[in-house]
């Protein structure tokens, strides 16, 4: 079993950025992936970004290229997301997710998910 801890959202005006972490625990990922999704009140979940945890891959949505980075801490067991020049429109609740799948890109090739974190992006 995986738990995924979500921290750092928040309130930030447009423009500003937010750096947001996913601690795990229990069994790790290193052969696998690591994702973040978004959802805002209404919407189906959106992929954001993932890595390939042992070789540090990435892979985007076409909305965060260039602006969102994502990262891993081996030592740590901790994957981050580094939002730079947010937009309104990223306003969600993000949270982080485990997949053993190859390539995964869709919710429901993830395994464990963490509770969710608030990211307000204001005009």
């Amino acid at each position: 079993q995986v738990q995924l801890v979500e921290s750092g959202g928040g309130l930030v005006q447009a423009g500003g950025s937010l750096r947001l972490s996913c601690a795990a625990s229990g069994r790790t990922f290193s052969s696998y992936y690591m994702g973040w999704f978004r959802q805002a009140p209404g919407k189906e979940r959106e992929f954001v970004t993932r890595i390939r945890w042992s070789s540090g891959t990435t892979y985007y949505a076409d909305s965060v290229k260039g602006r969102f980075t994502i990262s891993r801490d081996n030592a740590k067991n901790t994957v981050y997301l580094q939002m730079n020049s947010l937009k309104p429109e990223d306003t969600a609740v993000y949270y982080c997710a485990a997949s053993y799948r190859a390539l995964p890109r869709r919710p429901y090739e993830y395994d464990y998910w963490g509770q969710g974190t608030q990211v307000t992006v204001s005009s």
